[in-house]
């Protein structure tokens, strides 16, 4: 259900070792003084104009700083030129969004969730999702033309936080014997399901929901489902809620 964490923590030391090679070059105070407004420095990169640009990530998003040729000021914000090429996407794309993406990727590998589709499926999506969620319900049926011809595999990351049962039922399914296909029956009996909730949870499937909780938190979310997928270029991609046709044809691929 959990994939190995080896590449996780790959990841990070990679991280670790840009962290570490860029406090080698010593920030200047206008950086630091950012630093210390909560922004996280990942990178150091080229600027013209006298400039020096710094990559930082800051409450889950990237942001572009630029240290003036005084060393004294910094400017935050897109960079453009005279062609009105945004100069600050590349350099946020490649040391703030693709580390972090690819970190967060391997968490939810890492998570304990439940398959829906083959494990052949050439497209993996995740989602955080809720029993007793219906936009979960209502996604678990859009999908089901992707995920029946084996080109769709669905990772339901199980959280309870929509009613006082919901970390109850999540536990039902995870304790079932067969997780998968007791998934698909709850799902595939929408409003009319007879899932029970679990007068007790184990302790073990109690700190597997709260990992699956403290994850979802970290990312900054809120609501399910929350789905995440990658797209053509292997960015990864997320949608809030149950997908309009226009979006899930664009998230799912060719039916």
């Amino acid at each position: 259900m959990s994939l190995t964490r080896y590449s996780l923590v790959a990841a990070v030391s990679l991280l670790s070792l840009q962290s570490a090679l860029l406090r080698a070059e010593e920030l200047p105070a206008a950086i630091k003084a950012l630093e210390a407004k909560g922004a996280t420095i990942k990178g150091s990169f080229d600027a013209p104009g006298g400039l020096k640009g710094y990559a930082a990530q800051y409450q889950n998003q990237g942001m572009a700083l630029y240290l003036t040729a005084d060393g004294k000021h910094v400017l935050a914000g897109n960079l453009f030129d005279e062609k009105g090429q945004d100069l600050s996407q590349a350099p946020l794309q490649k040391l703030v969004y693709e580390p972090m993406t690819k970190a967060m990727w391997n968490q939810m590998q890492s998570s304990t969730w439940i398959a829906d589709g083959a494990k052949t499926a050439p497209k993996v999506i995740y989602l955080f999702s809720d029993a007793n969620c219906p936009y979960c319900n209502l996604f678990w049926e859009q999908a089901r033309p992707w995920v029946t011809s084996g080109k769709v595999q669905l990772r339901h990351i199980m959280v309870g936080i929509i009613r006082e049962d919901s970390a109850a039922k999540a536990a039902a399914l995870l304790t079932d014997k067969n997780p998968e296909l007791a998934l698909q029956k709850h799902e595939q009996a929408g409003k009319s399901s007879t899932l029970k909730p679990l007068d007790s949870i184990p302790k073990d499937i109690q700190a597997k929901l709260d990992a699956n909780m403290k994850l979802m938190e970290d990312m900054g979310l809120s609501a399910t489902p929350s789905i995440f997928y990658k797209d053509d270029d292997g960015n990864i991609q997320q949608q809030q809620g149950a997908p309009r046709p226009e979006a899930l044809a664009k998230m799912m691929g060719a039916k």
